[in-house]
């Protein structure tokens, strides 16, 4: 899988997760998560093609159609991108353990839906329907189908269906995360284009607005929709895409997506009008360009949704503080309790380390893997290029140029090298922390006796975290002290060698009359990177050593102890507050648990999405 379909699955997962826990628009004083992470939102006014876009962009036949008003309520449509020979099939939110592989009975449960809510008129509602759809045909996206702008109530509706259905709209394409696919039809003036008007209010510089134009093949003979299409008539910052869907006869006649795409691609591609732009024209060709800017809105967004993240983390754990704990009866019972439940979960826990259970052989990983392939990837190339030795032996000389050997100069050049250590030593202290709180989680998961007791368990992961915290910042230090300790003393038999190397060119004068010269820098760079090398085998034996001792050991013998101390200072009613609560303050604590778990989640995915770019 690429980065950009690891960013943009990483988003499609994580939208997923906050319409299952309900984080979609919430009464949170901070934007919800949903809202700061990129969709794209299809705009256009009634009849103008827009299901047509949808299902030419999916390859499938799954939206309701009609005539007058047919799309009555959003549809949040998120496509993941799956392995070739998987089969497809969709699912909805609202019947979250049923798999559709008939697509015709998709379309009809989107009906069915949308007539639960608004009954069987031409009402709308704003509450979305929610539908996955897993595919080896599509890209990455979350799509939002909108209902159709109109100019006029018809019999059935209200009066006020017209503003209705327009403040619905710029309810979601004025969010300045939501990229507007803005729908018009070539036949068509688009001065009239309901969707290049509103896209055009709320996003005046255009930054956000991809222009598609449908049913360039219904234009009138001799005319055709270059201006648009160019750019000239109506400009707009990012080019337009034009598309050729599905008559109705083919319809009427299934055919089918493939051939429909098949079809569109060699209408442009024979057309006199638009064969010049026939390799950016086409629903496929609009898929993959809205992919491509969704990954780059993502990277640029990522620096935010991580701050969004760390304030919606910190905002739940302080209304988890703010709820308070629930009033058992017998301490001396809750604490046994309490002490048996801690037992079997570090029992769990120890048992993932040491191979009882799957999880610890990934810390092996980390240092047969990932520490040796970063330290082979330090640009030690670059750093010792012969332009590079001869720039910092040069500054080390100053006004007073070496006689002998630059030994200011080697131990400029060794001590810049040995910096580079310090990457690759605090990632591996970072990747077995990682692998800790996993195992963390999954341990406290498996402990089945800690399932009753939420609140145990929030407390069992802040205390095993901060445990973990504690021995990730002893490791740092001790790991990065092993790379100060080479920097501090370098090894006296590498310089005592220097001069019987220089002696063994043969004739002295030579070698004076070379110091200055390309040869002579070049074995200056060779001793170096040897020196380096000789160092990068030692740190990738013993950091490890160090990660282990500070983090493994540690977390082995002393996961708990601090939390045992403050259960042990526990009275009576503090220690009810972990084993029970009230009915409706155990709802609203799952709740805020799930949400921060999932908070807490996107978290670590996407520091781990940004490691591997």
């Amino acid at each position: 899988m690429t980065t950009m379909e690891s960013l943009i699955g990483l988003v499609n997962r994580i939208q997923r997760a906050c319409t299952v826990l309900g984080d979609y628009g919430g009464d949170s004083a901070l934007p919800t998560l949903w809202e700061a992470l990129p969709s794209v939102a299809v705009v256009g006014g009634q009849s103008s093609g827009k299901s047509s876009v949808l299902e030419s962009i999916v390859g499938r036949d799954f939206l309701p159609r009609g005539s007058g008003i047919v799309t009555r309520r959003p549809l949040v449509l998120q496509l993941h991108k799956t392995e070739e020979g998987l089969q497809e099939y969709a699912e909805f939110l609202h019947l979250p353990k049923r798999r559709f592989t008939d697509f015709s009975i998709v379309r009809k449960e989107i009906q069915d839906e949308t007539d639960r809510m608004t009954g069987r008129t031409k009402q709308i509602s704003p509450v979305p329907i929610h539908l996955s759809i897993y595919s080896a045909n599509v890209v990455n996206l979350t799509l939002i189908d909108l209902p159709g702008l109109t100019k006029v109530a018809v019999e059935g509706q209200p009066e006020s269906i017209v503003q209705d259905i327009e403040n619905m709209v710029r309810s979601y394409i004025e969010k300045p995360n939501c990229i507007i696919l803005a729908i018009s039809p070539a036949n068509q003036d688009i001065a009239t284009s309901d969707a290049m008007k509103l896209s055009r209010e709320v996003d005046p510089t255009g930054e956000r607005t991809f222009g598609v134009l449908t049913k360039l093949d219904l234009m009138d003979k001799g005319t055709n929709a270059l201006d648009v299409l160019e750019g000239r008539s109506y400009r707009l910052l990012h080019p337009w895409v034009g598309i050729v869907n599905r008559s109705q006869a083919d319809i009427n006649k299934n055919v089918d997506m493939i051939a429909a795409r098949r079809r569109e691609r060699e209408f442009f591609a024979t057309s006199p009008d638009y064969g010049h732009l026939s390799s950016k024209m086409g629903s496929e060709y609009l898929a993959k360009l809205l992919s491509k800017h969704l990954e780059a809105v993502i990277r640029a967004r990522i620096p935010s949704i991580t701050s969004l993240i760390n304030k919606s983390i910190d905002e739940l754990e302080g209304e988890l503080d703010h709820l308070g704990r629930p009033i058992a009866i017998d301490a001396g019972a809750q604490l046994y309790t309490i002490l048996e439940l801690c037992r079997a979960f570090d029992r769990i826990f120890k048992e993932h380390l040491e191979g009882g259970r799957p999880g610890g052989d990934r810390i092996y990983g980390v240092f047969d893997n990932q520490l040796p392939s970063a330290l082979r990837k330090l640009p030690f190339d670059r750093h010792l290029s012969l332009q590079n030795v001869r720039k910092v032996i040069s500054e080390a000389d100053g006004y007073q140029p070496h006689l002998i050997a630059p030994e200011q100069g080697y131990r400029r050049l060794i001590d810049s090298s040995l910096n580079y250590f310090r990457g690759p030593a605090e990632a591996s202290v970072d990747a077995v922390h990682f692998v800790l709180k996993e195992l963390v989680r999954r341990s406290i998961g498996e402990t089945k006796e800690l399932r009753r007791f939420p609140t145990l368990q929030a407390e069992l992961a802040a205390a095993s975290n901060e445990a973990l915290e504690r021995f990730r910042e002893e490791s740092k230090k001790t790991t990065l002290r092993l790379v100060e300790m080479e920097s501090s003393y370098l090894t006296v038999d590498f310089f005592r060698k220097l001069p019987q190397e220089v002696e063994k060119g043969g004739n002295p004068s030579a070698s004076a009359a070379d110091r200055y010269g390309e040869g002579h820098f070049r074995r200056i760079g060779s001793n170096v990177s040897q020196y380096v090398a000789m160092v990068s085998e030692t740190l990738k034996n013993s950091i490890p050593k160090a990660v282990v001792h500070c983090q493994v050991r540690e977390a082995k013998r002393s996961l708990l102890d601090h939390f045992y101390t403050q259960v042990g200072k526990k009275e009576g009613k503090q220690l009810s507050q972990l084993l029970d609560e009230d009915p409706a303050l155990m709802e609203r604590r799952q709740q805020c648990a799930k949400r921060l778990e999932l908070y807490k989640s996107a978290r670590d995915e996407i520091d781990s999405v940004s490691w591997s770019r």
